[in-house]
């Protein structure tokens, strides 16, 4: 049988009523985020169907609420297939999912964590002076060379490699509507500003790191049980202290997602199922490595044939 491996997304996955229809096949779907909602003292189940209160998009919600989802799955997962994952790897906030996975973080130290890193990351840029910025058809060479012009006006940085020729920026408004300018005067394909409260990865966030560097040292974390990658160097790490480092570098340095699934594909995996709603991590890494196949999870018919073709 084929090694396979689990991807886990981040922020930008989450939606309205996601998880529904597994939840209306596998309590263990709504359990789940039962167990998350008494920990937080929240019911974010009723964010994720209702969002009565317009709080699913406000980053120190959507973070548990996006954990819960892949940890919901992946424990829905565990009780339909005994098969397991070689290797996994999240986006950003889904390392936080891929750990847990890995029975390296528990599900209520990871919960309380990116509850706190969102309340940071959110408290770090006070609100319109931060900026986030999608640049599509650019090589890394020349966003990091307009990038370096564009801080004479302020900070800004390659916040997220996602696949070849997307990348996303991050830092001072300012400075990330100059480099817009230069990338399309550069001749981009496309720079447009993303809808975020929080420039993450970038330097902006290291008052963010600080406090949660802080917080990882309360919580035990464990030798992973699976191989994670994590972000911040797309390598495969086993001891507790430099993962905790790893997760603190990883809000203010660039989200190496590329090399990530490089690094997946060398290591002989060559299917990946994404853990969590939606299915934007299957989409850069069909870019990044087209002989990777993906396979989504958040509805029954998705999981079964994920399930069946990892048996395959």
């Amino acid at each position: 049988m084929q090694k396979f491996g689990f991807v886990f997304p981040g922020q930008g996955s989450q939606k309205l009523g996601m998880l529904s229809d597994l939840a209306s096949r596998s309590p263990v779907i709504e359990s789940t985020f039962k167990e998350a909602s008494e920990i937080l003292q929240q019911d974010l189940w009723e964010i994720c169907q209702q969002d009565s209160n317009n709080v699913l998009d406000q980053t120190h919600i959507t973070q548990p609420v996006l954990l819960t989802a892949s940890i919901a799955i992946w424990r829905t997962w565990n009780e339909l297939s005994p098969l397991r994952p070689s290797i996994l790897a999240g986006h950003s906030l889904g390392e936080y999912s891929a750990l847990v996975c890995a029975n390296s973080i528990s599900f209520q130290d990871a919960l309380s964590i990116v509850h706190h890193r969102g309340q940071f990351m959110q408290a770090a840029v006070p609100a319109g002076e931060g900026k986030m910025a999608a640049i599509v058809g650019l090589e890394n060479y020349q966003i990091d060379e307009i990038c370096d012009e564009a801080e004479e006006v302020g900070v800004v940085s390659a916040a997220n490699f996602n696949s070849p020729g997307q990348t996303v920026i991050a830092g001072e408004a300012t400075a990330v509507d100059r480099a817009i300018e230069l990338c399309k005067e550069a001749g981009a394909k496309r720079a447009l500003p993303l809808n975020v409260s929080v420039p993450s990865h970038c330097a902006l966030m290291r008052p963010a790191a600080d406090k949660l560097k802080e917080e990882l040292a309360s919580i035990e974390v464990r030798t992973p049980d699976i191989a994670v990658v994590q972000n911040v160097n797309a390598e495969i790490c086993e001891d507790p202290e430099q993962i905790k480092n790893n997760l603190t570098k990883q809000l203010y340095a660039s989200v190496l997602w590329v090399d990530c699934v490089q690094l997946i594909y060398k290591a002989g995996v060559n299917r990946v199922v994404e853990c969590g709603p939606g299915k934007v991590l299957s989409g850069l890494i069909r870019r990044i490595e087209s002989d990777v196949h993906c396979f989504g999870s958040d509805d029954s018919a998705s999981l079964d044939s994920a399930i069946a073709e990892m048996s395959a």
